[in-house]
């Protein structure tokens, strides 16, 4: 199954966490930095104005962003053991480049 946004909804895949050091020491979780960025996987088409003026998304599949600590919606596919997040566009902080 393929998960399509609807309106300035953007599907991101959270980078994953750092759970060993440089040297190999095993970090344990309570002790890893939450994960504030992630890869756009899938975007809506856009909304509309209320004066029905379209607004395009402006993030693109394949763009890196910065999210919000706390937000988005967990997101699982049957087909993938993955874990995503389901956010407004308007809730991304910034495009990474």
């Amino acid at each position: 199954k393929k998960l399509i946004p609807l309106l300035d909804r953007v599907l991101i895949k959270r980078a994953e966490a750092v759970t060993k050091t440089a040297g190999g020491i095993v970090i344990p979780e309570k002790a890893q930095s939450k994960v504030l960025h992630g890869e756009v996987v899938a975007v809506g088409p856009g909304s509309r104005t209320d004066k029905g003026e379209f607004i395009p998304v402006l993030v693109k599949v394949g763009d890196k962003v910065l999210l919000p600590e706390y937000g988005g919606t967990k997101v699982s596919l049957e087909n993938d053991e993955k874990e995503y997040h389901l956010f407004r566009e308007s809730d991304i902080l910034a495009k990474i480049d």
